[in-house]
This record gives structure tokens, C-alpha cells and sequence, in this order.
């Protein structure tokens, strides 16, 4: 269950409020309504959680899962789990669940339950939401429903770009400038420095999810480590989002570089890759005590050309 922060100040309490009411009343015949409630008008859905479903459908004649996905999945109901607010921000992390009855994308009917996460990062101004940004967990949703990404007719794979933020470094160096006062300020500099490289991370608390969960656990069950320094040595990190609130710490982050060692037993391609990441550190008087990491999996396989890896 998720409990009211009574520190939140009443604009964040409002934006919470907003961004709760607009997630449960998703699929009920309330939407459209609240949608012209809390949607600004110049509203940006800079990215949708079923991105690389949605990008390898298009153009393709597919039936379309409808509105919330609710053609593919009518049943769909999703459980949150946290929610952060910082400034004009609100995260939220929840499970989509739901079994597929309908066309999703090009995968036809497979009576399958699912229940993955997704992530939204959302800015509000004045009680609406002008901006969102949603992730879901796209790699399991495929393995749940037991299919491959559905083959475009016209045989292309279309790949995310390599995104484009400041560095870790240069974030850091903004947090640095100040000022440094609170334990948020704190938690938000010391959550900022382990996207310095893997040495910075040394000492981390209970790690509850790692990035790339899926292709760790892929490697894992064939005997392969996941070396992610020497299949991209020039690996590095940027960052662009950050939320901070009582001992939590949300970040956007980015991973990126070139694909020139073994991974997951594709062999080197020399592709730059980079995809985004959400990170959930929790911090108590400073120190670091626990982490929950997503990333974009299936991203970084379009890149790399091996959509279907995982479902090998």
C-alpha cells in the first residue's frame, strides 16, 4: 500500500494526487473526463512504456492493442508499488498485470497472464501533467507471453537511438556547486557518484534488482558472466533525472558505449549502444543500504540486433 508522505508540501501532495488519479482511473469510464482534468494541453508523452513494441508495429498493418493497451489486455490492472515526489516530479513504480486476449503489437492472442514493472517519471505544473516518461520491463513482457518480437514484413529492426544527456560526471559537478544542505542533498550527490564507473559502487547495501536482470540471470544459466567492461570498455554514464525524498533516491540514467568484446555470447559488432536506466537507492544518515535498478534490455538488443536473445 502506498501511504501519504505528511512532509510533502502541498504542491507535491497535489501532484501526487494527480499522477495517482490519473493511473487508476486508466481503462474506467471516468478517463476521458479526468484525462481533460489533469492532461495539460501542451501534454508531451516523451516516451511510452511499450516504445520498441509500439516502434516495431508501426507502419505494419497490426491491429492496435487500443488505449492502455486494454484491446490486448482487458483485465489489465496495475499494482503500485512507489511513488516519489521531488520539486515539480512524481515517480511512480508499478506492475502491469493482465492476460492477453487480444492482438498486442503482432503477437496474437497466448491467454497468458502478465505482471512486469514499469516505471513513470512525470512533471506537473499548476495540477497537470505536462510531461511523462514511461518504461516497462518489454524484454519480460515477451518472455512472459512466451513470443519473440513479431518479425516486421519489411524485415527491419528498429533500434532506440543512443541517448544524448550530460555526463555523470558533469551532473556531479552541478550537485557539487550547490548548495549541499539537506540529507536529500546528500543522498542525491552520493546516489549521483556511483554512476562514476563500477569501483564507485564498491560498499553498496542490499542489491534487491541489478540492471540487466534478465541478461544476467540468460548468462547465469549458461555458465557465461556478464562482463559488461569488456564487452563495451568504453563503457560510460550519463545522467539526467533525479528525485529525491525522505531516504529514497530515484535517477534516470544512461549507459553507453562500443560493443567490442563477447556479450551474452554475441560476438563483437562494434556498435555504440546506450540505453536509459532507472535506479531506487535508499540511503539511512548517509548511508547507502539498498538498490532497485531497471533497464532497457530490450533496447540494447535492437541495438545490438539480437532482439530475441532471451527467449533462446
Amino acid at each position: 500500500m502506498i501511504h501519504a508522505n505528511p512532509n510533502r508540501t502541498g504542491e507535491q501532495a497535489r501532484n501526487v494526487e494527480v499522477a495517482l488519479r490519473f493511473k487508476k482511473k486508466q481503462g474506467t469510464p471516468e478517463m476521458p473526463q479526468v484525462e481533460k482534468e489533469v492532461l495539460a494541453p501542451n501534454y508531451d508523452r516523451v516516451r511510452g512504456g511499450n516504445l520498441h513494441l509500439a516502434n516495431n508495429a508501426r507502419d505494419q498493418g497490426w491491429p492496435h492493442p487500443a488505449l492502455y493497451l486494454r484491446a490486448a489486455f482487458p483485465d489489465r490492472v496495475d499494482v503500485m508499488e512507489r511513488v516519489i515526489a521531488d520539486g515539480d516530479r512524481v515517480g511512480l513504480l508499478f506492475r502491469v498485470t493482465g492476460t492477453q486476449t487480444g492482438n498486442f503489437f503482432g503477437i496474437e492472442p497466448t491467454g497468458r497472464r502478465v505482471d512486469v514493472y514499469e516505471v513513470a517519471l512525470l512533471r506537473l505544473v499548476n495540477g497537470q501533467m505536462v510531461e511523462g516518461w514511461f518504461m516497462m520491463d518489454e524484454a519480460e513482457l515477451l518472455r512472459q507471453l512466451g513470443s519473440p518480437l513479431p518479425p516486421r514484413p519489411d524485415g527491419r529492426i528498429v533500434a532506440p537511438p543512443v541517448p544524448q544527456t550530460v555526463s555523470a560526471a558533469e551532473f556531479i559537478r552541478a550537485l557539487e556547486a550547490g548548495p549541499v544542505v539537506t540529507a536529500q542533498d546528500r543522498n542525491r550527490l552520493a546516489a549521483a557518484k556511483t554512476r562514476l564507473g563500477p569501483t564507485a559502487r564498491e560498499g553498496a547495501g542490499q542489491v534487491l534488482r541489478q540492471g540487466f536482470e534478465h541478461l544476467r540471470n540468460f548468462c547465469k544459466a549458461r555458465g557465461v558472466a556478464l562482463d559488461l567492461d569488456g564487452a563495451f570498455p568504453d563503457r560510460r554514464y550519463g545522467l539526467d533525472i533525479m528525485l529525491a525524498e525522505g531516504d529514497e533516491v530515484w535517477m534516470r540514467f544512461n549507459v553507453c558505449g562500443t560493443h567490442r568484446g563477447a556479450f551474452c555470447g554475441i560476438a563483437p559488432t562494434g556498435r555504440a549502444v546506450g540505453v536509459h536506466g532507472v535506479a531506487i537507492m535508499t540511503f539511512r544518515d548517509g548511508r547507502w543500504i539498498d538498490s532497485w535498478t531497471f533497464a532497457d534490455e530490450l533496447g540494447l538488443l535492437l541495438q545490438l540486433e539480437r532482439p530475441n536473445l532471451l527467449m533462446a
